[in-house]
């Protein structure tokens, strides 16, 4: 099923589509026997990829009970909008002056594509947009080791079984992009980086549209009954 080349990547890139698809649901175990024989391939590559599965937060290795895909948890997501919401923050104030008009009209037709690709709700096509709509100035970093954090955190909360999609919450996403790039337009690299931190992924403004998307149970610091 798979050729010898990056055999560890191939493997770590199905499960996630699997995970992104529902063919394997948050609390469903994961047995290497079985994946070994459905693709043909030996358990050492299953292996490594859930081993980066697990640094990711895709999966947990329970003892004596086996591997589990992990279900996303309101303080988890709670924690990645933090997170993301700084590295990128950094990144804008870091590599400012490296915009360029071209960035800024790139931006901007991203923005309109992922509006159509609302309207005609395309809602794949709409989440790689929004990953191409950063990358206009994350690719200006050159500090890899922050984009490699940046990159699976996004693909944590981006990559599992969507049920339900809050449309008024990604128009609110587009108008912060707009935001952001009047910021840019304005030379105000302060105001740009404040966008993004506090308002793009402020955890405070987004958290009752993010309990209705990820279908959480409560508010993240609602506490339990009983």
């Amino acid at each position: 099923m798979f050729n010898t080349t990056s055999l560890r990547e191939q493997v770590y890139n199905y499960l996630c589509h699997e995970i992104k698809k529902g063919n394997l649901r948050p609390g469903s175990f994961i047995h290497l026997d079985v994946l070994s024989k459905k693709l043909q391939i030996s358990k050492t590559p299953l292996k490594e990829a859930i081993l980066k599965l697990e640094c990711e937060g895709f999966v947990e290795i329970l003892p004596r009970r086996g591997i589990v895909v992990k279900k996303l948890t309101n303080q988890e997501i709670k924690d990645l909008y933090e997170i993301i919401g700084s590295l990128e923050s950094s990144v804008i104030l870091s590599v400012f002056d490296q915009i360029t008009n071209d960035d800024i009209q790139q931006m901007k037709a991203y923005n309109q594509e992922l509006l159509a690709a609302l309207d005609e709700e395309e809602f794949d096509k709409y989440y790689q947009l929004n990953l191409d709509f950063h990358e206009c100035f994350l690719k200006l970093s050159p500090n890899m080791t922050l984009r490699r954090y940046i990159s699976p955190a996004k693909q944590r909360l981006y990559d599992f079984t969507k049920r339900q999609y809050v449309k008024e919450w990604e128009l609110i996403s587009l108008e912060e992009h707009s935001k952001f790039i009047r910021c840019i337009e304005n030379g105000d690299r302060e105001d740009a980086a404040r966008v993004i931190k506090e308002e793009h992924w402020g955890w405070t403004i987004h958290e009752a549209h993010a309990v209705l998307y990820y279908e959480l149970d409560r508010p993240v610091d609602e506490p339990a009954n009983g």
